[in-house]
């Protein structure tokens, strides 16, 4: 077994579990919530779409609340200015091209305001069983500790990851990922002595070589 398809075996042990933690009932919703999710904390969105989704929950009634409005509901999330704006141009653009549905391809979901490829990837993955890996800040750091990639450029890491790790396995591996990162390999003061990946972990080489 290769070194990449050990840690995705480990992963699956660790946590069977893993699955999308921002709560949602639609693929609307999946996508107004990941939206708001840029440089905030699932839970805090959760927090937060609990009360906006009883008043919009489609595009239109998204439209009907207005800016201003939204801005009430998502102040406690950063950048709820520009979130806002987003959304409802996003909402607009659903209903004026694709008859108020969400649409499955790459393309098209990344030509919506506020759409870019790790929200399209975790929409077409939880929603439409599309094969794919979205990679936040977790799973970028956590691409870099495991020696998936090396690479800068958040598409690159992407293409790094999908290039070793079966594609059945995509979207799996992008919830295993977040939920490590979330509850094991922090950003700061990463759990090291607790983690099943140590002997796979180039952050953990590293720090032993410092150490020794």
């Amino acid at each position: 077994m290769n070194k990449y398809k050990a840690i995705i075996e480990i992963l699956k042990e660790m946590y069977p579990d893993a699955t999308c933690e921002l709560n949602h009932n639609t693929p609307y919703e999946l996508l107004v919530a990941t939206i708001l999710s840029a440089q905030s904390t699932d839970k805090r969105v959760n927090i937060v779409t609990k009360d906006l989704f009883k008043v919009a929950d489609t595009p239109e009634k998204m439209v009907s609340l207005g800016e201003e409005k939204l801005k009430e509901y998502i102040r406690t999330i950063g950048f709820f200015n520009t979130k806002s704006k987003n959304l409802i141009s996003m909402s607009r653009d659903l209903i004026q091209k694709y008859n108020s549905k969400v649409p499955k391809t790459m393309e098209e979901l990344t030509s919506l305001a506020g759409v870019g490829r790790k929200t399209a990837n975790v929409v077409m993955s939880n929603c439409f069983k599309v094969p794919a890996i979205a990679v936040d800040t977790h799973v970028f750091r956590l691409a870099h500790r495991l020696g998936f990639s090396a690479q800068e450029d958040v598409y690159k890491v992407e293409l790094d990851l999908q290039k070793k790790i079966a594609k059945k396995d995509w979207t799996l591996a992008h919830h295993m990922l977040i939920f490590h990162g979330r509850y094991t390999c922090k950003a700061k003061n990463p759990l090291c002595e607790k983690c099943n990946l140590k002997e796979y972990c180039l952050y953990y080489k590293n720090l032993l070589k410092k150490k020794s």
